[in-house]
């Protein structure tokens, strides 16, 4: 089995914050990206949003469509809503060869809110779950029957977030909801990257890697400070440039035979991390963790 690296547009232009590289052309992204090694891209902002449009200018970079973020409200809309409302996303990822689609519950999120701290991160009660559930199975069965899975991004300041939270939705939701493990955010979580991939080996469908800069981390929990202050602060970083043991958990996932994307998928401010700067070494970390752990990297 390989895998693929691909990278998410966050090191250029921030989704949460569009005034983060706000003025930086979606052809820099791309062709930054294929310049640092890299296969595909996630989607972001900037990016067009219908076949016709997107197909032609990744072709152009050599690119693939690695998949793309859709915001979920199933706690406040039905199934059949959301599946009328993620449609024209699903249509794109399909049409350009993605096989899942990144899916998060934003509702009462925030880590779009710079004045509103992580500790108020919102919690579903067990009426939520109860709504949620049904409904997100039944999007995820007519997502897959249309041949993409829904891969679960947990996130931090959104309704499923910690360890626990996570072991609920795994135990409760069905085979048809892949499980995204994103190290950077189960690790701030409080999370062990290494344990979720071992536990739910059968349902990880997709990968972000971004790291972790522990002190920066520490000083957000601390000062009580919101999701985009710990962006800004720099509390997260590309694989391999803070304390994430990659290596060890790159081996879990070829023990699973993993073949999926490995993603770089790690904000920060690009006015001061350089983003080809990181983009490379975020490629070349990746690649050597692969190395390391024996797991082949798709040319």
């Amino acid at each position: 089995m390989s895998v693929r690296l691909g990278i998410n547009p966050l090191t250029w232009t921030n989704d949460d914050m569009p005034a983060l590289g706000g003025d930086t052309p979606l052809d820099t992204c791309l062709a930054e990206g294929k310049q640092a090694g890299f296969a595909g891209f996630e989607l972001g902002h900037k990016f067009p949003r219908v076949p016709e449009k997107l197909g032609p200018i990744l072709e152009k970079h050599g690119l693939l469509l690695v998949s793309g973020w859709y915001s979920s409200e199933l706690l406040t809309r039905s199934a059949e809503e959301e599946i009328e409302a993620l449609k024209p996303h699903l249509h794109l990822l399909k049409s350009l060869g993605a096989s899942v689609m990144v899916f998060c519950e934003v509702t009462h999120c925030v880590h779009g809110e710079r004045d509103t701290p992580l500790s108020h991160s919102p919690r579903m009660s067990e009426e939520g779950w109860k709504t949620f559930i049904p409904r997100l199975n039944q999007v995820a069965d007519y997502c897959l029957e249309q041949g993409v899975q829904i891969a679960y991004h947990y996130h931090l300041g959104t309704v499923i977030e910690t360890p626990d939270e996570i072991d609920r939705l795994m135990a409760e939701a069905s085979p048809s909801v892949g499980l995204l493990l994103d190290t950077g955010h189960l690790v701030a979580a409080g999370g062990d990257p290494v344990v979720v991939q071992k536990k739910y080996a059968n349902r990880i469908n997709h990968v972000h890697c971004k790291d972790i800069r522990k002190d920066v981390l520490a000083d957000v929990r601390n000062r009580d400070l919101s999701f985009l202050d710990g962006v800004l602060n720099g509390m997260f970083t590309v694989p391999g440039d803070g304390h994430i043991d990659y290596t060890t958990l790159f081996e879990g996932l070829r023990e699973s035979d993993y073949s999926g994307w490995m993603v770089v998928e790690a904000e920060q401010d690009p006015a001061v991390a350089h983003p080809l700067t990181y983009a490379c070494l975020g490629h070349d970390n990746l690649r050597r963790f692969c190395a390391e752990a024996r797991l082949t990297v798709d040319a």
